[in-house]
């Protein structure tokens, strides 16, 4: 388990956003022997051999082939993207004598512990090479920004009832002297930047904290982006091991909404089934299973009443299944049924979170994948605290319960 954590730590300082956490994953299939498809050329695919295929390079299906025939595929959905600042098109802004650049929150946010951080910057630049237009990653794993707090003896109230305005106190401040922000971006491509010029760029800032264990015992990890790399992780980990036919989804923007030609709404997992399967799509999606995957909420000791006493759950606690009548979670008795049976044969603990009827109820891309496909679905998350935070909190053992239930699921 401990080696387990450490790789997993390891994988998400190395994604800082999720075009770096779809490459990593990519690298990893490869070295496993799977083989990459390109979705606009034609696919010839081959029994007992493996494959991946990505879309934007921020969203990414891989899978074992073919099918089981009596049980279709155990397909394993999470998302590759998490809240964070990204970089407006034109950042670059001057006030009391620093240089500054503007962000936009992407998702739901929790801003207040951005502030007083080493920022790095990461994501996908594009440009023209003489003219030649291309792509690049970048990733500046130096702290380059800041956001700092005003001082509490300039706002007595900072403790008690400060608000934080997204537009004018979320900006990072990078320098007092003089910044070309094109030349300073196309440096980190290639040292000599004459034949290049920036046409574009998505680019995140992330907090330089590496993640680490916590606790007395070490009872915990902590990290940016728990939510929801653990999932993409556990779920790769569940492909490379398992003997069961198995699909796996990472797809990118849950956080804001899924409804796009990447994110769970549009066609990526849909046409990736429909050209493993040919005429037997249909056939393929009543036999299979969907196990969404997406870190739960906790049960916080400092707001203990947040939720439901019957339906908390608690780090290390065992794997949370997510239920809720409204459809906001797709799980169904018939799907919660075989995930309990697997866990407990394997004697991995679980949980079940329902939200408190007075509250909202957050959602996955598990409703939107069982509409779009038709497949019976669970969803299922590694429980956590601080989620949407800079810096989330979960259980040491949790993360491997998941693992070592999907990695038999199949076979229930």
């Amino acid at each position: 388990m401990r080696e387990f954590n450490e790789e997993l730590l390891s994988f998400i300082d190395a994604s800082p956003t999720p075009f770096h956490a779809v490459a990593w994953m990519a690298k990893t299939l490869e070295c496993r022997g799977f083989i990459r498809l390109e979705e606009d050329e034609e696919w010839t695919l081959v029994e007992g051999k493996d494959y991946y295929v990505t879309r934007n390079d921020s969203s990414i299906v891989a899978f074992t082939y073919p099918p089981c025939a009596e049980k279709g595929y155990m397909i394993v959905g999470a998302h590759t993207d998490s809240p964070h600042l990204r970089l407006k098109p034109h950042p670059l802004t001057t006030s009391a004598g620093v240089k500054r650049l503007g962000v936009e929150p992407y998702g739901g946010v929790l801003l207040n512990p951005w502030f007083d951080r080493d920022l790095g910057l990461a994501g996908r630049v594009v440009y023209l090479d003489g003219e030649v237009r291309k792509e690049a990653l970048i990733n500046i794993e130096r702290p380059i920004a800041m956001i700092p707090s005003l001082a509490i003896h300039l706002d007595k109230e900072a403790n008690t009832s400060r608000t934080v305005n997204a537009q004018t106190d979320i900006v990072p401040i990078i320098s007092t002297g003089e910044v070309d922000f094109e030349q300073f971006i196309l440096s980190q491509i290639q040292e000599e930047t004459s034949g290049l010029t920036l046409l574009a760029h998505e680019l995140s800032f992330y907090d330089l904290q590496k993640g680490s264990f916590v606790g007395v015992d070490e009872e915990f990890i902590a990290s940016a982006r728990l939510d929801n790399l653990i999932s993409c992780f556990v779920g790769l980990h569940a492909l490379l091991d398992s003997t069961y036919p198995m699909m796996l989804a990472c797809m990118d923007h849950e956080e804001v909404g899924s409804e796009t030609h990447v994110g769970a709404g549009g066609t990526f997992v849909q046409e990736v089934l429909e050209r493993v399967s040919g005429a037997d799509y249909g056939t393929l999606m009543r036999r299979s299973l969907m196990v969404s995957c997406d870190n739960a909420h906790a049960q916080h000791p400092n707001f203990p009443s947040k939720h439901e006493s019957e339906h908390a759950p608690l780090l290390n606690g065992g794997v949370v299944i997510k239920i809720n009548a409204n459809q906001r979670y797709a799980t169904s008795a018939r799907t919660q049924g075989r995930f309990l049976q697997c866990a407990r044969a394997l004697h991995v603990p679980t949980q079940t979170f329902v939200t408190r009827s007075d509250m909202g109820c957050g959602s996955t891309i598990g409703p939107i994948t069982s509409t779009r496909l038709g497949v019976e679905t669970i969803d299922v998350g590694v429980p956590q605290l601080a989620m949407h935070s800079i810096r989330e909190l979960a259980g040491s053992k949790d993360a491997y319960g998941l693992y070592r239930i999907l990695m038999q699921l199949g076979d229930f």
